[in-house]
């Protein structure tokens, strides 16, 4: 079984059981160590995989990180785990934070079992880092998420390739994100320098607004034609049992569900099921939004994915008919909302339950 595979299979695994698995050790021995073993990594190997890894700094005690991998005795990897159902901070590193700086490794995984956050110093020498510069998720698990995993593992580790690998991914995450700025909101710099390069008259107010507009809906534009351009080539190649559109809720036109929103439903209904059971949460997608229903019921929405726009993804939460649209910089920042998709599950059954008990004939 190649890499790929091992990691499709525990993806499968994770998106069936993350919903049960509330504690940090079942979180460890469902989702962790079977990840550990996809690397390679022999975790019946006390040599090589040593849980509960202890390393006495100054007056700090007795603290332990939930693994370390060595390989020649010495320490690689430091890994530390948490609960599959707690979003991620970096408030759960400080054991990684202080092990770093004590033992020969220089890469440290701050995990949940489904978002995996990757650290190094990059920025200076046994120090690590405050941000990862890699992180994926089990619930989105890109092509290229894949290759960049595989040099984690034990048969290609190299950490001096992994840390200059650290380097340019971190550039390229800053990078990414500086132009989804630009893309959403073009700042002052961008449109004068645009505006320099092809307006010859007087830049004056008036003109700098007009400009900044109409640079928003040509990049807009030019990153349309591009992806359809894309989507053109990949269902021309396709065969068309494969690209057959679904009808919107109006029943007009076409709707095309992509990955990132099937994603995106599994994140809500996996929260979801905390509450209620997953079967009972859809997803129903239109041309403008996907909303994520309960009882598959348009008037029961527990959320909208409004990912259609190519500037930015937003994640609609609601409160009675009031929506509030949040800024998404990754899927699994869904998460973040975690609370608000509980109480709109609980405020939709409350409100169950009250139309039931009006329903009873009164004696």
């Amino acid at each position: 079984m190649d890499f790929a595979t091992r990691l499709a299979e525990l993806q499968k695994r994770t998106l069936q059981h993350r919903e049960v698995l509330l504690t940090e050790e079942a979180a460890k021995t469902a989702l962790v160590m079977p990840f550990i073993q996809a690397l390679g990594y022999d975790v019946f190997d006390p040599s090589e995989v040593v849980p509960e890894y202890t390393a006495d700094i100054g007056t700090k005690k007795g603290e332990k990180v939930d693994y370390a991998i060595c390989q020649a005795g010495k320490v690689k990897i430091l890994i530390e785990c948490k609960p599959a159902s707690v979003p991620l901070s970096l408030n759960h590193a400080g054991q990684l934070f202080r092990y770093f700086s004590v033992t020969d490794a220089r890469l440290a995984v701050l995990t949940n079992g489904v978002i995996f956050q990757f650290y190094s110093d990059v920025e200076a020498p046994n120090k690590m880092d405050d941000r990862p510069f890699f992180t994926f998720s089990m619930d989105v698990l890109k092509p290229q998420d894949i290759k960049t995993i595989e040099k984690f593992s034990k048969a290609t580790f190299d950490i001096d390739k992994i840390v200059q690998e650290a380097g340019t991914l971190k550039l390229q995450s800053l990078i990414r994100k500086e132009l989804e700025k630009e893309l959403a909101e073009p700042s002052e710099e961008f449109v004068r320098m645009m505006a320099g390069r092809v307006y010859e008259g007087r830049l004056t107010p008036q003109v700098k607004d007009n400009f900044a507009k109409l640079l928003g809906a040509v990049i807009a534009a030019h990153v349309r034609d591009l992806v359809n351009d894309r989507l053109s080539s990949a269902l021309n190649a396709a065969a068309p049992s494969e690209t057959e559109p679904s009808a919107d809720a109006d029943g007009e036109g076409e709707v095309v569900t992509t990955a990132e929103e099937i994603s995106g439903f599994h994140i809500v209904q996996a929260i979801a099921s905390r509450l209620v059971k997953p079967k009972r949460v859809v997803m129903r997608d239109a041309k403008s939004y996907c909303a994520v229903l309960l009882d598959d019921n348009n008037r029961k929405t527990i959320a909208r994915l409004h990912f259609n726009s190519l500037t930015a993804k937003h994640f609609g939460t609601f409160q009675g008919k009031t929506e509030v649209r949040h800024r998404l910089a990754d899927l699994t920042d869904i998460y973040q909302y975690s609370a608000l998709i509980e109480a709109r599950i609980q405020e939709l059954d409350q409100g169950m339950a009250e139309t039931a008990a009006d329903e009873l004939p009164s004696t």
